[in-house]
């Protein structure tokens, strides 16, 4: 009962904030853009809103509701082998007790050039603070977040390291690849500045307007690629499954560009002979979208 009135309060928050509605439709556009043509499954679908913006969608969540198709932990998903094009979710990444077993089940379902993409919180010079000391979910940075166990089911499901996301993008991103060969994390988009936290989110107050939030998320996207990877407070995190498209160049130790990173970026050319082939472009630019 207590997920339903968490899904019911939020529900209420999502219809009375203009400006909340706005910033998370940022965040479906940069999710629709980056979808490939096909079945979208939706981990965490929590109110129902991703659903409105894509086509072709199941949506699943933890706990049932009506807008829902499917309930589904995201660590034993019910789905079929390469069965969908994609596997989209907002905020639920770093809520995952074992992060590895979802990434498990996501190359079982994925078809040959499929994408996970997420959009997360983003650890950053910029956020940090914000999300260590006004955010009620805490900030883990030692934790091992590619650890391996059987999940809990007595787990609250609300339990989180907003702290995942942003170490898998970085410091655990080779070790990622070793231990999921078929996947490769393809992009990373930081993004999100001042009108996210301004609109205080699914809380009930917010410090500014629509009309601003509106105005202030269009110098936004002029300043992500120069600014993004130091201050953003968001993440939009692609992870493409190998196809067999065209080989691209597949780039070890490389660093995070400011405002996108893409794998087989134009600081090196070098090419592992033996690495899978992937759908994505070789050289995409710095702000180009993923």
């Amino acid at each position: 009962m207590e997920g339903a009135d968490h899904l019911a309060d939020h529900r209420r928050v999502w219809e009375r904030k203009a400006v909340l509605r706005l910033v998370y439709e940022d965040f479906y556009d940069r999710i629709a853009a980056a979808c490939r043509p096909g079945l979208t499954l939706e981990i965490g679908g929590g109110i129902g809103n991703l659903k409105r913006r894509l086509a072709d969608v199941i949506s699943t969540d933890i706990q049932r509701a009506p807008w829902l198709d499917c309930v589904a932990d995201a660590q034993r998903l019910p789905f079929a082998d390469t069965c969908a094009a994609n596997i989209v979710m907002v905020d639920v990444l770093h809520h995952l007790e074992f992060p590895v077993a979802f990434f498990r089940q996501a190359a079982r379902v994925l078809r040959p050039g499929g994408r996970v993409l997420m959009v997360e919180p983003a650890i950053t010079w910029g956020s940090s603070l914000f999300y260590r000391l006004l955010h009620h979910e805490p900030v883990r940075t030692s934790a091992d977040v590619l650890g391996d166990g059987s999940p809990d089911p007595r787990r609250d499901p609300y339990d989180s390291n907003q702290a995942i996301p942003t170490l898998l993008a970085t410091r655990e991103r080779e070790r990622f690849h070793h231990l999921f060969p078929a996947l490769r994390i393809a992009c990373v988009q930081w993004f999100a500045f001042a009108a996210y936290p301004l609109s205080g989110g699914f809380q009930s107050w917010s410090l500014i307007g629509e009309g601003g939030a509106r105005r202030l998320l269009r110098i936004e996207r002029a300043l992500e690629p120069m600014l993004g990877r130091v201050a953003g407070f968001r993440l939009l995190l692609a992870v493409e499954k190998a196809s067999e498209g065209r080989q691209v160049p597949v780039v070890s130790g490389l660093e995070d560009e400011p405002g996108h990173d893409a794998v087989g970026g134009a600081r090196s050319t070098a090419v592992r002979t033996s690495a899978p082939r992937y759908e994505t472009s070789p050289l995409q630019g710095r702000g180009q979208a993923c």
